[in-house]
């Protein structure tokens, strides 16, 4: 997707066995290769019924706005992250 991220697709075989919407952020200091790009981030997303829209959109927020990824990169805490994500709907 750019700017370090990428986000795995799931199945819709696995819809069914989501009880709640959830994400999960693997940081990735160094960066990986995801299919010939850089990747530092990589976001998993759980969403029931259509949540994972809004989800989807509160990430791209995020990783659109350079500044935030380059927060990103540089926290050292869990809270900084959950920050960032925090401040995209305030």
């Amino acid at each position: 997707m750019g700017s370090y991220l990428a986000i795995p697709h799931g199945t819709n075989a696995a819809k069914d066995h989501i009880m709640k919407s959830a994400v999960s952020v693997v940081r990735y200091p160094n960066g990986i290769d995801w299919n010939g790009k850089e990747v530092k981030f990589v976001v998993g997303v759980a969403g029931i019924n259509n949540e994972h829209l809004q989800i989807l959109s509160s990430i791209a927020k995020v990783f659109t706005n350079k500044a935030q990824v380059a927060q990103l990169e540089a926290a050292t805490t869990v809270e900084e992250v959950l920050d960032l994500f925090g401040k995209v709907n305030s």
